[in-house]
């Protein structure tokens, strides 16, 4: 049943949907099948290139891409639905996050893909399940200022990937060509174009339909590559271990740092899909959307799989089409497992051209970090102290995105710490947040001269 419900009074967007609301079930596919359009590429790109990275060779490369798309249809599933205290009960799309690609690609090449996957069964379940356990306690920290910022800083770093996608890819013989810009300019212009204009159905699949539209032209000027189709079977059953397990310090070390990211990641994402009703997270949603991170990645580990997460995108995709249904999101995991039990159908949606993505992934990005302001603004006061957090986290974020070897100088470890934008973001608007005596401070009340006599400070809201 469609709703109209939770606009404008509480900083909330108009929902087609809401959370428990089951479209009629065509639409639901469509609607379920728009996320899969949207997630699919770089979900499976992170396979990709570290397959590519490490020396893969076909048969094994198709494996992993399969096992990529099989756990993030299960989690994804989980997140909708829940098992026990594991999932989230939100419209949370689940995948492999780029995140996780430069750590990935180098501990297996030094190390082999069995440290890789050793070091993610252990710091899965063990940084994000203590994280989740324990976010009741945590909670106050990450108040509607910090998670907001994450959004914002997710959607921000999210954009020159967007861009690239939209140039033809990166290392592409025709980057940066009139046509990839045309396509992506193409995408761009029909999603927003049927959000802004269309009614119905047409208005909630504009993403969909911008990104058919998008392929017909690339068909049509036949710069579609149906190569990989032809690579590899109908269907493969899930081997465990096919690449083994070691127990390396150093990629243990590595990976609790990039789970940690992640966790921020989802604790953001989280925040930017309720945003759609004017609220944060509840401690149940919390706890639950960061058990099925850390649990799903340590059992997908075994199988050949990378580390699973919440995905921003589809995030963008809840805010611009007003449609929060978890009952949608849920047809998208079963697609995606559907997809990870044939390699070749997975391969089949691989052809869409990077540029084609392109022009939807700019569009995501900007709403989800349009999410995160709209977050920040409805539950903080831009006062001095509050403007001066987002300056310094903004700031920090944004600059080792735009100028890494600016930090070329410090350790290796130290360098890969500190050069990912979520973490810098994240972690000065935490320590800011936290020290610095305001409203949102989970330490300190209000000063006592900007504090009414009648009344005392609030602690985070637990909306």
């Amino acid at each position: 049943m469609s709703t109209e419900s939770n606009g404008g009074s509480n900083g909330g967007i108009e929902l087609e949907y809401g959370l428990d609301d089951k479209p009629p079930l065509g639409k639901s596919i469509l609607l379920g099948l728009q996320h899969v359009a949207v997630m699919i590429v770089p979900a499976t790109a992170v396979a990709y290139v570290v397959g590519n990275n490490v020396g893969l060779g076909g048969p094994d490369l198709a494996f992993i891409v399969q096992m990529v798309l099989l756990f993030s249809g299960l989690a994804t599933v989980v997140q909708a639905y829940t098992i026990g205290p594991v999932g989230a009960r939100l419209p949370i799309v689940m995948g492999t996050s780029f995140t996780f690609v430069g750590a990935a690609s180098t501990i297996g090449a030094d190390f082999g893909l069995a440290a890789v996957f050793g070091a993610i069964l252990v710091t899965g379940f063990a940084v994000e399940g203590f994280i989740g356990w324990q976010f009741k306690r945590i909670k106050p920290f990450f108040p509607p200022l910090v998670t907001g910022l994450v959004v914002v800083i997710i959607g921000l770093y999210l954009i020159p990937v967007g861009m690239d996608y939209a140039a033809g890819g990166v290392g592409a013989d025709d980057y940066g060509a009139a046509h990839n810009v045309g396509l992506a300019a193409l995408v761009l212009f029909v999603a927003v174009g049927l959000n802004l204009f269309a009614r119905g159905t047409t208005r909630v699949l504009s993403i969909l339909v911008a990104l058919g539209v998008g392929y017909l032209v690339a068909l049509l000027a036949g710069i579609v590559d149906f190569s990989a189709i032809g690579d590899v079977g109908w269907f493969a059953v899930p081997s465990p271990t096919r690449f083994g397990l070691e127990f390396e310090p150093i990629a243990i070390v590595m990976f609790a740092f990039l789970f940690l990211v992640s966790s921020m990641e989802t604790v953001g994402d989280m925040s930017g899909v309720t945003a759609a009703e004017g609220r944060n997270p509840t401690d149940r949603e919390f706890r639950g959307g960061l058990f099925t991170d850390g649990l799903l990645s340590s059992i997908g580990s075994l199988f050949a799989a990378f580390p699973v997460t919440s995905f921003s995108q589809n995030v963008g995709i809840v805010n611009f089409t007003g449609v929060m249904s978890r009952h949608v999101v849920g047809i998208c995991g079963v697609f995606l497992a559907i997809l990870g039990l044939s390699p070749k159908v997975g391969a089949a949606v691989t052809t869409i051209p990077s540029a084609v993505f392109g022009g939807a992934v700019l569009l995501m990005a900007g709403m989800v970090a349009a999410s995160g302001v709209r977050l920040i603004v409805t539950h903080t006061e831009l006062d001095r102290r509050n403007m001066v957090i987002v300056a310094v986290s903004l700031g920090l974020g944004l600059g080792v995105t735009t100028t890494p070897e600016a930090l070329a100088g410090l350790p290796s470890a130290a360098e890969t710490f500190f050069s990912e934008p979520v973490i810098m973001a994240a972690l000065s608007a935490l320590v800011l947040n936290t020290i610095v005596p305001g409203e949102q401070s989970p330490l300190f009340d209000v000063p006592p001269a900007e504090t009414p006599p009648e009344s005392s400070a609030a602690g985070p809201s637990d909306d």
